[in-house]
């Protein structure tokens, strides 16, 4: 009997499997990436190849990513709608089995919610929003058309790794480039299913392989040659202050989708059962991980009382003074401000994502099943209304009037000018909030996922550029602009 040798023992497993998968709709746990050969490489590793994407060294990823870009480019367009037709339904058809692996692998969010995630990536755009622009005039012609860079180097969060990844992609191959993820550590795993079953129904359908590549064992050192990448022509950061700084220091361009804390204002005149029900939807949408979702609300006093009654209405759940102590206790670690001045928080990283179930726990306290959100009245100052805590768990500021109430959520969002939303039926009041917060979404009596066209008009990515200001990314956001000029007369007027 012939001896399978193990590239060719792994090729028939992973085929096996994926029939597997494809007809129960269940994903598999993703295999360690396959060495198919070893050399030396710039970034000092084995040099080890990857298979389908998935690859141990960064240098050997950026490689493969530029020989699949290369390929893209003899498919035209059509070829890259073609990829974006089989991303989108491979995410959508998959979004049950793939959602359950990312929460089970993070372990932070609401199961529903990561599966929902999956499902509206059909709502990315695709090539249909690289339309060129032609001039016509007597001396001449010229046309303006969008070009990609070729290799993007992406950083995915933790909060959502598959449908970043997922959203990234449509944008980025629309726009004609290909990318290496450097994914958090802790969806690692996820990101790597996702590449490997994207990348093998890529290579069946139009013969390019690695159009789509992660690093499988993510590092600050693998992000740093990432950084360094020759290969590298632009950097796309969906992350913390820490990483977007770092890529602002690269020495490259880069789009930085960076950290918010989405406020919200409630007037005298808001519809207050709306304003709540909008609150509770936004801001309790996967344990509230998502980055415009709403994390503070300041209230016009005349009407605090009411409001609060109508969260309770729409699902939430009160906590007192002493119970918001506890949790403020279990939820931050505070340390000395500089010269001796007010503390600084450090959110609780156990806690970001928790169901508001446990966070009742930490308050000592229960809340009745299907709660989908706790509420506390605060003070303006509070750790959960100054920090971006990603917890189920909204603080209500009241305020005297609608102006401080503005002031105070413009002091609270710390001018990252990310998301702001407002409830009124006063269109001045509308007007002056949007111009005073100057942030990248301004959504008005509707939930901060309308701002991403869920329950609003609009388009969906999960990588919103607020730090370097290319605001909600598309496929132009990942291209240059070229221009051709045709310097004689062929107008037929």
């Amino acid at each position: 009997m012939k001896t399978l040798d193990p590239e060719t023992l792994r090729s028939v497993v992973e085929a096996v499997v994926s029939r597997i998968t494809a007809a129960n709709g269940q994903a598999p746990a993703p295999a360690p990436a396959a060495a198919v050969k070893s050399s030396s490489c710039g970034c000092g590793c084995s040099g080890s190849e990857g298979r389908y994407g998935v690859f141990t060294c960064v240098d050997k990823a950026a490689e493969a990513a530029h020989a699949a870009h290369l390929q893209l480019k003899k498919l035209g367009v059509a070829g890259r709608a073609k990829v974006i037709e089989i991303v989108k339904t491979l995410a959508v058809g998959n979004a049950e089995p793939w959602g359950r692996f990312e929460f089970e692998e993070t372990k932070i969010g609401r199961l529903d919610h990561k599966i929902a995630k999956l499902l509206i990536t059909k709502n990315v755009p695709g090539t249909e929003w690289l339309q060129p622009y032609a001039l016509s005039g007597d001396g001449g012609i010229t046309l303006e058309e969008y070009a990609p860079f070729g290799v993007i180097g992406a950083i995915l969060p933790v909060t959502h790794s598959v449908p970043t990844l997922t959203g990234n992609v449509i944008n980025m191959v629309a726009a004609g480039n290909s990318v290496v993820f450097n994914p958090h550590p802790g969806g690692a795993r996820s990101a790597a299913m996702a590449v490997r079953a994207y990348n093998e129904a890529i290579k069946r359908e139009i013969g390019i392989d690695n159009l789509i590549t992660t690093v499988e064992s993510p590092s600050l050192e693998s992000f740093d040659l990432l950084c360094k990448n020759p290969h590298v022509a632009l950097l796309a950061i969906t992350g913390g202050p820490a990483v977007v700084n770092a890529a602002m220091k690269s020495g490259k361009r880069a789009i930085c989708a960076g950290p918010g804390n989405p406020v919200v204002v409630v007037d005298e005149t808001a519809d207050l059962a709306r304003a709540a029900r909008g609150i509770v939807e936004g801001g309790a949408f996967d344990n509230n991980l998502l980055c415009i979702g709403e994390k503070a609300v300041f209230v016009v006093g005349s009407v605090f009382s009411r409001f609060c009654e109508e969260l309770q209405k729409a699902g939430a759940a009160r906590i007192n003074a002493q119970q918001l102590e506890k949790l403020t206790a279990a939820a931050f670690t505070f340390k000395p401000g500089e010269g001796g001045g007010c503390s600084h928080a450090s959110v609780n990283r156990a806690l970001v994502g928790a169901d508001p179930s446990k966070l009742a726990e930490h308050a000592g306290t229960t809340v009745p099943n299907g709660t989908q959100l706790l509420f506390a009245e605060t003070d303006a100052d509070h750790a959960f209304v100054q920090e971006e805590q990603m917890m189920p768990m909204m603080p209500i500021v009241p305020v005297p009037d609608f102006e401080t109430g503005v002031r105070e959520a413009k002091r609270a969002e710390h001018n990252y000018r990310h998301s702001a939303i407002i409830h009124t039926k006063d269109v001045d009041h509308m007007t002056y909030m949007a111009k005073e917060m100057d942030t990248t979404i301004f959504v008005k009596n509707g939930a901060s996922v309308a701002g991403l066209g869920l329950g609003g008009e609009g388009y969906l990515s999960y990588s919103i550029a607020t730090t370097t200001g290319e605001g909600i990314t598309t496929p132009k956001t990942f291209t240059r602009v070229r221009r051709c000029v045709l310097v004689e007369n062929l107008r037929i007027i």
